[in-house]
């Protein structure tokens, strides 16, 4: 059975949620192998065990992680190289990822699928699913030349545990090339954690907008009591109520989280193309001719303040 190469994502080992998913999407596809770099691979190795990873690639090598972008690109090349039979690689998406994965499709010479939604297999390899034109339209679509690179939104599938599984650790040495060194870390900081979600990784998604009038207190409330992130329209960003790492929309951030709540947001196409490929989406707003409504599951024609207290209530008391 050919491998299917998944780049992990993680922080000093802790593994983040989307590399699950897609070592989910790769079971799908042929044998889960994972390709480790970085420090932490002690943290990393029960996580990517438990989600089925049949072998984990662990890449050494000086200076990996002290340069942007390129040297991951050249890690997975080696290790496509060294595994012989590959049917894909799979990325989660994310700037820097999708930057990676440009490169390295240059350097094995093959496709590129971007945000793919979906992922299933095809008679002649991965199909993929993309969400297209500010989510106006879906697009299923292969790669047709060399080894398929894709990378894959959060919350594109549902991560299931593997039991009895003992990943093969394979060392893969790599010498980086000095074109690779043209751009180095200098420095690092730790970023101030929160206590919600990351906003592109999150299951659940409560965004605010013009209709709060600068008042995110019952979006942040709603959205902690259902534990999850807090997004932001541009127009609500562009006001200066709530920063710009929380916009969602074509200028910003794209989620597709399980579920996703519009809160006194129009619905403009700019952050409709954020947010449209969302499984679940709930609206309110006062305004029933709002464009939002038109691609909602379920709509709520009301005041926000009025609305989202009774849900916050409503959800706390659920949970006891």
């Amino acid at each position: 059975m050919s491998q299917v190469l998944v780049l992990v994502d993680h922080v000093d080992g802790a593994v983040r949620k989307p590399t699950t998913e897609l070592l989910t999407i790769a079971a799908r596809l042929g044998e889960p192998a994972a390709v480790f770099i970085g420090q932490g691979y002690d943290n990393a190795a029960a996580t990517l065990a438990e989600y089925g990873a049949q072998k984990v690639y662990q890449v050494e090598g000086e200076g990996i992680e002290d340069y942007l972008v390129a040297p991951k690109a050249e890690a997975l090349a080696a290790v496509v190289s060294q595994a012989g039979e590959v049917a894909a690689v799979l990325l989660a998406s994310s700037g820097e990822n999708k930057e990676i994965a440009g490169r390295l499709a240059v350097k094995l010479d093959s496709g590129l699928i971007t945000d793919a939604v979906d992922v299933q297999a095809g008679e002649n390899g991965p199909v993929t699913v993309q969400s297209v034109f500010a989510a106006a339209f879906s697009v299923t679509a292969s790669v047709t030349k060399g080894v398929p690179v894709i990378t894959v939104k959060p919350n594109s599938a549902e991560p299931q545990t593997v039991a009895g599984v003992t990943p093969e650790l394979v060392s893969v040495p790599v010498t980086i090339s000095d074109l690779a060194r043209t751009a180095k870390v200098v420095e690092r900081r730790a970023k101030e954690k929160g206590g919600r979600p990351e906003l592109t990784e999150a299951a659940i998604v409560v965004s605010g907008g013009r209709g709060t009038d600068g008042n995110f207190g019952p979006v942040e409330s709603f959205a902690d009591a259902l534990g999850g992130a807090v997004g932001a329209s541009r127009a609500a960003v562009d006001a200066g109520w709530y920063p710009h790492s929380s916009q969602v929309g074509q200028t910003g951030k794209q989620v597709s989280p399980t579920l996703y709540v519009a809160s006194g947001i129009s619905g403009a196409i700019q952050h409709r193309a954020g947010m449209q490929t969302s499984k679940t989406i709930v609206a309110i707003n006062k305004d029933p001719e709002a464009p939002i409504f038109e691609l909602v599951d379920f709509g709520v024609v009301g005041d926000l303040f009025k609305v989202l207290p009774q849900a916050t209530d409503e959800v706390l008391k659920r949970k006891g």
